[in-house]
């Protein structure tokens, strides 16, 4: 791993001394207002609209494959999960447009919900690794991903002029079996108003891998559509509404059914049928203030519902048939106000989200995934000061107080198998301190650092679950948890020029109380506890280096390790083993062209995961998933390209997995897509 770095390093920092300043990129997510990213002192990971139609992602997570420092598991075909330093499920933070993603059924480890975000509606995907907590609350452990929706654009209109535009585009997959069509519109006055409306279906077919035939029951539906309105109230004043939706039909966890298929050693499922149905909606009104003048110079008030909703169809081997459903609300409110003072840029506010909970199961009369007629609370007050200590010194500063409370109305004792309720509550203090140091006085070359804190209160999901948790196991609820707190390290330099963008980082997470699965005892029964204590810690390197006008290569490089304290096999005892399902070494790089017009561009990419043989007992004991001497490397090969052939058409086109590769993510249930070829065309009107 060390040799290769050497070696981009010296060749970036060769580069950068010939450079000139580059053009600014902005980001909201970092620190809750717009900034530029070479002012922010931490790395941010973006993707924004043109990346995302010109990769073609089929699902949200596989937006997310490419970007520096991310890696992902797929438990299965219409599901998917971020690694982001290590950390995934419900310890990496997702929101949409600002608002908080996360709901306390989200559960440990890998699960399926990113994947009901659709990447067509999106205008821009922002990354922060090892930030969060202290200005979006609980579970930004290894980071927080911002989705921000598709606009109108209107502010971008002639003030006056009535506009409209739109666009249709569809793609196409041999080796996913795979149709997605997309279709948007926007109206509206240049200055003053625009609606934004967009929709988007999917067929995927049963995925065809690089070994064997098609995998049964791979394929599903998903459907999603999104409006947006924005109206300007006056020249500091503006009110957005916007309502998004989606819905997935049948898909299935296929390792755990007799359709699953052996990959190096792993067993197939006993179960006939386990297939979920999934859907989520988020409506919101947001009142932003800008240059309002006074102490308060820039405000926005949030308010917000979302719905989620999951149906788990199972049949045993045996025949025997359940059903469990989970139905979730949430409520968000979330005041933000931020002041330019003598002593630093305030950004500070509150947070506040509800959820409503109901569940039910055929196999069992008192709850079903978590805890029936329940609710959760997560209150937050949040305040972060920006100073400049002169013109190359600049020091963040900032501190959250999050107040959290679960009332679970119904759940079935473990042991007396009978209903009991239970209630707590917690109480948490997060800081950061992040310091940057510019080097040349063009704002070029920045050297960067801090200390953060983070935290995570227990969810319905450990203290009520009810279900079944890896190759085998039964879970059950686990009352009586007290709260994950992280403590972050991070060291690291950017470097942004005219044709050089590189950062490099290295951050060590120290963990205290995680909460783990232990053996109760009972069979393959095992309920949660804390007792994690560990570390994680990694090095990233990222760079792009545009040689000219025409010819750029880029690539990226990231490790991370952890161990912590957990229970071993089916006794109580524990000992320091490594994190389960961590990504192992992965490496990316590439080199495109583009034609001096931009209308025409192609770029070769590979994607490369090292050997996943560092397992801990867990790991070893999900034979569904995990091959016993661990996951294999594998090289994928990518070779797409697009034409503009006019201003209302593009055409794009790519080559998947050149080298017939028959692998799976570390950590996933199905293996993925073989060669194949991707044709994607964009009408525009």
């Amino acid at each position: 791993m060390q040799v290769p770095m050497r070696t981009f390093c010296f060749l970036s920092l060769a580069t950068l001394a010939a450079a000139a300043d580059p053009l600014p990129e902005v980001v909201v997510t970092a620190t809750r207002s717009e900034n530029e990213t070479k002012k922010i002192p931490a790395i941010v990971k973006t993707l924004d609209k043109k990346k995302i139609e010109e990769r073609q992602p089929r699902t949200f997570p596989e937006a997310m494959r490419e970007l520096p420092g991310v890696s992902i598991q797929k438990t299965a075909n219409g599901q998917g999960s971020p690694f982001i330093r290590g950390f995934t499920g419900f310890r990496t933070l997702m929101m949409v447009d600002g608002i908080r993603y996360n709901n306390s059924t989200f559960r440990d480890g890998p699960n399926q919900y990113w994947a009901l975000l659709d990447p067509q509606a999106m205008e821009r995907i922002e990354v922060i690794p090892s930030q969060g907590s202290v200005l979006y609350g609980s579970d930004a452990i290894g980071g927080t991903v911002n989705a921000i929706s598709k606009s109108s654009g209107f502010g971008n209109e002639a003030a006056g002029s009535f506009f409209s535009h739109g666009q249709s585009s569809y793609r196409w997959s041999s080796a996913e079996h795979s149709h997605i069509e997309h279709l948007e519109a926007s109206i509206g006055e240049g200055q003053k108003w625009g609606l934004h409306v967009g929709g988007t279906m999917g067929q995927f077919g049963d995925v065809k891998p690089g070994q064997g035939p098609r995998m049964r029951n791979t394929g599903y539906d998903q459907w999603a559509f999104d409006i947006r309105l924005d109206v300007a109230l006056n020249d500091h004043w503006l009110l957005t509404a916007a309502h998004q939706q989606s819905r997935q039909n049948d898909v299935w966890r296929t390792h755990a059914t007799t359709s699953g298929i052996a990959f190096d050693g792993t067993a197939i499922g006993t179960d006939r049928v386990r297939s979920f149905d999934q859907a989520r909606s988020l409506s919101y009104v947001r009142l932003s203030g800008k240059d309002l003048g006074g102490w308060i110079d820039n405000a926005r008030l949030t308010i917000s519902m979302q719905t989620q909703g999951e149906e788990q169809l199972r049949i045993t081997g045996g025949g025997v048939k359940s059903l469990n459903d989970v139905d979730l609300s949430t409520l968000g409110i979330d005041l933000q106000l931020e002041s330019l003072t003598s002593i630093g840029r305030f950004v500070y506010g509150v947070d506040f989200y509800h959820d409503w909970v109901e569940t039910d199961a055929t196999d069992n009369p008192i709850q079903g995934a978590v805890g029936d007629d329940s609710s959760y609370d997560l209150l937050g007050i949040f305040l972060q000061d920006h100073i400049d200590v002169g013109s190359r010194f600049h020091v963040t500063l900032g501190g959250r107080f999050t107040h959290a409370r679960a009332d679970v109305g119904k759940y079935r004792n473990p042991t007396t198998l009978t209903q009991e309720s239970y209630s707590d509550e917690w109480q948490n203090f997060s800081g950061n301190l992040r310091l940057m140091y510019d080097l040349d006085d063009k704002d070029r070359f920045q050297l960067f650092g801090g200390i953060s804190q983070a935290f995570r209160s227990p969810n319905l999901s450990d203290l009520s679950r009810s279900d079944i948790a890896l190759s085998g196991q039964t879970e059950v609820p686990s009352p009586g948890l007290s709260a994950e707190t992280y403590l972050t390290y991070e060291i690291g330099v950017k470097a942004q020029t005219e044709t050089i963008t590189a950062s490099m980082a290295y951050f060590y997470t120290q963990i205290e109380n995680q909460v783990v699965r232990r053996p109760t005892g009972v069979g393959t029964q095992v309920a949660k506890a804390n007792g994690g204590d560990g570390y994680m810690q990694g090095i990233e390197f990222s760079t792009n280096w545009q040689i000219n006008p025409n010819w750029s290569v880029f690539g990226h490089v990231a490790w991370v390790e952890g161990e912590s304290d957990q229970f071993i096999g089916l006794t109580n005892a524990m000992r320091r083993e490594p994190l389960g399902k961590v990504s192992p070494l992965v490496g990316y790089g590439g080199v495109r062209w583009q034609a001096t017009s931009k209308k025409v561009w192609t770029e070769l990419v590979c994607l490369t995961y090292g050997e996943a043989a560092r397992m801990n007992t867990a790991d070893q004991q999900d034979t569904q998933r995990i091959p016993p001497n661990g996951t294999p490397s594998f090289w994928l090969l990518t070779l797409r390209g697009g034409w503009q052939v006019n201003d209302h058409l593009i055409l794009n086109a790519g080559v998947e997995n050149m080298l017939n590769q028959n692998y799976r993510y570390h950590g996933s249930g199905s293996n993925e897509p073989g060669l194949g070829v991707n044709l994607g065309a964009t009408v525009k009107f």
